[in-house]
């Protein structure tokens, strides 16, 4: 063997050893000889029997082109060969040795003779059913979002127009509005937390309950999870019993308490009571207001079930019956109750919030919810530094004079944690107005306060306040 043979050998075997790594098997096509070629990889992947095959043209794989994709090859084809010797197809082909469809990519470059005819077809297969089966379950994700987006669009759509038909002030429906979207937001949480198979009875109660009147509420009852929709349903109307229960009964007084109890029924189902008691004497609304008819109409309704308001004068009673449709399996992943703690609301300071002169820096990529908190901390006198849309844009201002700072913690897909570990380096507050980070503390391990988003933007204003207070040297 001379050395010019060698080095051919040696570059067939990391021929060889490339197609192997790559997982791509080879095929030869002497179109004179009316041959095809099929080599063991190929032959691995497409189940045709290795070694030589008749195949005058291309109709002679055709037969194991799925059905559904012969058209489109057919097209391809034509289209490909005025275009050059070169071809690429992807289609599913149906394996003859045991019936199996996988999806492939078949790439070859023809060899032409001096005349321009075919003389050969030299290529490779590729099987692609993972990503093909990966794509469609991305397209399955991208249509199943969609929908649920545009469900919650419209479920907004509709709080804001049922809240502002029941309220007398601008007042009054920021602050109802606010409430019923933070109820669907921590039922959504709980959902997204479980991939959304289903939301646990005492996980929305911990979410609605846990930091309101400690001591004063209780639930318990048998594990129960719910289906997304009924998980909504019940968010609303617990979020509408505490806040009439806030307001105007038992925990509007120190005595009061509210016990909440379900048990599960023989369809299935179950039944939840709220029990309030404590409290003042109860007597019945003289008019409905949008709450009574949430329970009654909306919350019976989506839980396949019913509602009855029972106007005691020691308390109000509610019950709600679910039938077996609102009950889900329990899902894979659960949350873990320890990280189920609500954070502790921000209090505003007493009086006006009063930030003149603070210089606030921005940090969020939501251009609406900017300019939202760029108007409630500019009205409270804070002079606004950005707002920051992008990482680069916050780093870049990080070299001003700076008081206090909000910050979203995702930005476009980046953390926000080199502008936080920058800010905590100057010692310079901040606090986190977002949407992500984990339920029990604040993104990334930072010790700051964390508003969840949806939030009324004096909240916002109260904690920078807050942490301007804390951060001022006493004498």
């Amino acid at each position: 063997m001379t050395p010019r043979d060698l080095g051919h050998s040696e570059e067939h075997r990391r021929l060889e050893r490339a197609l192997e790594v790559a997982g791509l098997g080879e095929f030869e096509w002497d179109i004179p000889a009316g041959l095809f070629v099929v080599s063991e990889r190929m032959s691995a992947i497409t189940g045709l029997p290795a070694g030589p095959m008749p195949a005058s043209s291309t109709q002679a794989i055709e037969p194991f082109i799925h059905p559904d994709d012969l058209e489109l090859f057919r097209a391809r084809r034509d289209g490909q060969r005025q275009s050059g010797g070169i071809y690429e197809f992807e289609f599913r082909h149906i394996r003859p040795n045991d019936g199996r469809t996988v999806w492939v990519r078949v790439a070859g470059v023809m060899k032409r003779s001096p005349d321009g005819k075919g003389q050969s077809v030299t290529g490779i297969v590729e099987d692609i059913t993972e990503r093909k089966l990966e794509e469609a379950q991305r397209q399955t994700l991208m249509a199943e979002l969609d929908h649920r987006v545009k469900n919650v669009l419209a479920t907004v759509q509709s709080l804001a127009i049922q809240t502002g038909r029941r309220t007398t002030s601008l007042e009054a429906f920021l602050s109802n509005f606010s409430g019923r979207l933070k109820a669907l937001s921590a039922a959504n949480e709980l959902l997204t937390a479980a991939r959304w198979r289903g939301a646990a009875i005492d996980h929305l109660c911990a979410a609605e309950l846990g930091a309101l009147a400690p001591g004063q509420t209780n639930w318990e009852g048998p594990e129960l999870f719910l289906t997304p929709r009924a998980a909504n349903a019940l968010a609303l109307g617990l979020h509408e019993l505490a806040a009439n229960a806030v307001k105007y009964g038992a925990l509007a007084a120190e005595t009061g308490r509210v016990d909440l109890r379900w048990t599960r029924c023989a369809d299935g189902g179950f039944e939840l009571t709220w029990t309030e008691s404590g409290g003042a004497t109860v007597a019945a609304p003289t008019r409905r207001g949008f709450g009574s008819t949430l329970l009654e109409q909306v919350t019976g309704r989506e839980l396949n079930g019913g509602c009855s308001i029972d106007y005691r004068p020691s308390g109000v009673v509610v019950r709600l019956r679910a039938g077996p449709t609102a009950v889900a399996p329990r899902p894979e992943s659960v949350p873990d109750t320890t990280a189920l703690r609500v954070p502790e609301p921000v209090a505003p300071p007493n009086g006006p919030i009063n930030l003149r002169g603070a210089r606030v820096l921005i940090v969020e990529d939501a251009v609406l919810l900017a300019m939202e908190l760029e108007t409630g901390l500019s009205d409270a006198g804070a002079t606004i530094i950005g707002p920051a849309y992008e990482l680069e844009e916050a780093m870049a201002l990080l070299d001003q004079p700076i008081d206090a700072a909000v910050l979203d913690a995702n930005l476009n897909g980046h953390s926000v944690t080199p502008v936080a570990e920058a800010l905590s380096a100057r010692r310079i507050p901040f606090v986190f107005a977002t949407g992500y980070g984990e339920q029990a503390g604040a993104p990334g391990g930072f010790d700051a306060p964390v508003i969840r988003k949806p939030y009324d933007v004096t909240q916002v204003s109260a904690a920078v306040a807050e942490l301007l207070r804390a951060n001022t040297p006493h004498p």
